[in-house]
């Protein structure tokens, strides 16, 4: 299966996502819903996108003590998602008890979806890490240190910056999956995210997928920015 691009569903409703998949009719796309789009739609939602052909990242990232994270993995795993995650910093039993809640929810015939956590989202800087989140290593380091924690949970990987790829490669092998968001073409703007790594040099670092939203989503032409990412990123 070729290295996927993730296009991030970064909707209010339903109806703005069936417009923007209109001139997608014949392919089958890689679609992150996350929060915004979730809550509004819910489950139904992801059951349409599901029956189009279309795989699923959902992106909650689940949070919470790890009674309730198994508890809502196993719900989430009724839907047949492709990829689902959790917050690495809600540790290790707790991202123990989400990969549990997913083998009782996911019925016996069925993929198991691939689990993964969030270290640190690309918005943050080193500044907000030090002086708001408290934590005095580099953002380099405690990606890192996080990343040990999520493979002894015996998750799948993680949502990390593409620029920490070749660090995790390095230290935690090549069947640690990396799905890289903060994504943009040189000529596409930044937006808030600060930690940003063109598709091209994505492949090169190694990571598995790519997650690129307002890039294409809010392009003229989406299709064709869609290409014009793909190009980028088949280039690898």
């Amino acid at each position: 299966m070729q290295q996927p691009i993730i296009v991030a569903l970064d909707f209010p409703n339903r109806e703005e996502v069936k417009q923007f998949l209109l001139p997608f009719e014949n392919q089958n796309l890689f679609l992150k819903v996350g929060m915004e789009l979730f809550y509004k739609e819910g489950a139904s939602l992801v059951h349409d996108l599901k029956s189009q052909g279309h795989r699923i990242f959902l992106d909650l990232k689940l949070h919470d003590i790890p009674t309730t994270v198994n508890r809502a993995m196993q719900q989430l795993a009724s839907l047949e998602v492709d990829i689902v995650n959790v917050h690495a910093m809600g540790g290790v039993e707790m991202m123990k008890a989400a990969k549990e809640g997913l083998y009782a929810g996911t019925p016996s015939n069925k993929e198991l979806p691939k689990c993964i956590a969030v270290t640190q989202l690309t918005s943050t800087s080193e500044e907000v890490l030090h002086n708001e989140l408290y934590i005095k290593s580099t953002i380099n380091d405690h990606v890192l240190h996080l990343c040990h924690q999520v493979k002894k949970a015996g998750l799948d990987g993680v949502v990390c910056s593409a620029q920490e790829v070749k660090m995790i490669r390095s230290e935690l092998g090549t069947s640690f999956y990396t799905v890289t968001p903060g994504i943009r073409r040189s000529e596409d703007a930044a937006d808030d995210q600060h930690r940003v790594v063109t598709p091209k040099l994505a492949g090169e670092y190694g990571a598995n997928a790519i997650v690129v939203g307002r890039g294409i989503t809010r392009a003229v032409d989406p299709f064709l920015a869609y290409k014009q990412y793909e190009n980028e990123w088949r280039q690898n």
